[in-house]
Order: structure tokens, then sequence, then C-alpha cells
């Protein structure tokens, strides 16, 4: 299901709890008239990786998240809980817990990224009908990620998407300052030669897609299904869809083939 941004029910939107705006917003499909408008211009589409590109339900995320806690457990002999909560406050205060660490303790990123991505992908379903609607859209492909180069490429062959997206932008090319800073989106505009205002972001992270807006892409949030368990942290889970968020849709794949519908009609 997805749903637009339509100003004329704002209004009527605000009055309601927070639990009953994400439904009211999500509530009716977008027509394919306003998918024509608003992405008819979109030439470059940019996607982020975990929880994105898989179910919010997958296990992939979870896997990397514990491995996260082990190494904060090995670097600093805590025990799980007491490295648990250093790891989230990382998270929550710098943005990402290998940003903490590097600030903090000065810890070398390869030794961290390296360890944390080594886990089992088997799990994880290929899909090759979200691989036909990523290769239906016109124009360039792109992955924009807080993870390491590899994890985005092992993630992408075990989903099937191998060799459809043109480049990965990693946390190292973001010169491991992570979203949602400006000055990494800066870096993934020069580096790709990408024109915001000619292309469209995909992110599961609402305050990931505040930069994307603010310099001219079309942004889509990607949610969890009605009833599906959601990995993120709570307060990456929005009771309120803000305005800089063009698009919501739980269902990537068909949104993705109804673009592509709506450009070709």
């Amino acid at each position: 299901m997805t749903r637009p941004l339509p100003t004329d029910t704002d209004d009527k939107i605000a009055a309601l709890a927070p639990d009953e705006r994400t439904a009211a917003k999500l509530r009716d499909a977008v027509p394919d008239i306003h998918l024509s408008e608003r992405f008819a211009h979109v030439d470059t589409w940019v996607f982020d990786l975990d929880n994105t590109l898989y179910p919010a339900d997958s296990d992939l995320w979870p896997k990397i998240d514990m491995r996260i806690t082990l190494f904060l457990c090995e670097l600093f002999g805590l025990d799980a809980i007491s490295a648990r909560a250093l790891q989230k406050y990382y998270y929550r205060q710098h943005g990402t817990t290998l940003n903490g660490l590097m600030e903090e303790y000065n810890i070398a990123p390869e030794r961290f990224l390296n360890f944390v991505h080594d886990i089992d992908r088997s799990s994880l379903l290929p899909n090759p009908g979200l691989a036909r609607a990523i290769t239906a859209l016109p124009g360039r492909k792109l992955i924009l990620t807080n993870g390491s180069r590899e994890h985005a490429l092992r993630t992408a062959e075990q989903l099937g998407l191998g060799g459809i997206f043109e480049d990965i932008f990693d946390i190292m090319a973001a010169d491991l300052l992570p979203k949602p800073a400006q000055e990494t989106y800066e870096r993934f505009f020069d580096k790709h030669e990408v024109e915001p205002a000619r292309a469209a972001m995909f992110e599961d992270i609402v305050h990931n897609l505040l930069v994307p807006h603010a310099r001219g892409m079309v942004t889509s949030l990607i949610v969890p299904k009605q009833g599906q368990h959601d990995h993120r942290e709570t307060w990456e889970q929005p009771s309120i869809i803000p305005d800089h968020v063009d698009f919501v849709t739980d269902d990537l794949e068909d949104f993705l083939l109804r673009i592509t519908r709506s450009k070709l009609a």
C-alpha cells in the first residue's frame, strides 16, 4: 500500500492521535496519475540497503546488531547487557556505533565493519520480483548505505539483485560520516554526478530523507507491512509521517512497478 501527502487532508490528519495519523496517511493507494506527475522527471534511483531492499522482518539486521554487541563485549570486556546499552547510546548520539567508537576510542573502521558484517545471509530469500521492478526503472540505479561496500555487495547478491546497481556508496566512501549528515549526501552527489532534482530516494529511516527532500529528490519511506515485525529502534519508527516524506509504501516491488507503468503510460 502506498500514499501521497495531499495538503488538503493535513488538517484532518493533524487532529488524529499519533498512531492514527500514520494509518490515515497509508490508507489509500496513490493514483497512478500522481505517480506519473511526481516521478516523470526522475532518471536516477537511489536505494538504502538494510530494511529497504529486504523485508523489515528479515533476521539479517538482528544478526548484524548482535555482532555489534559482541564486538563491544570483546573490545571492553563488558557483559552483554552493558555492551548493548553502550551500543545503543553510541548509535543514538553519533549516528552509528562505529562513529562513536572512532570519536571516543579511535577504533579502526575496517576492523569493526569486517567483524559486524561477517554474518550468514542464507536465510535471506532471493526476490526476483523486486529485481525485475528495479531493472525496469528507466535510468541509473545506485545504493547509498551506512554499511560497508562488501556487505552491500553480498546482500544484493543473495537477494538476486547482483549486477543491477551501477555502484554502491558506502560508509567508507562517505569518509565514515553516516546518513543523515548533509556532507554525506553532497559527497554522494559529487562522486556519482547525481542531479538531486532528477533523482528519487527510497529509505526506511525517516530522518535520512530530510536532506534528500531539501535538495529536491522525490522521497519514499519504506515501512513494514501491517503485522510485520519491525527490528528498527523504537525512535526510528515514526508515529507521524513528516512533510519531507513524499510517499510511504509497505510494498517496494509493487510501488516501483506502478512508477514504471505510470512513466510509460
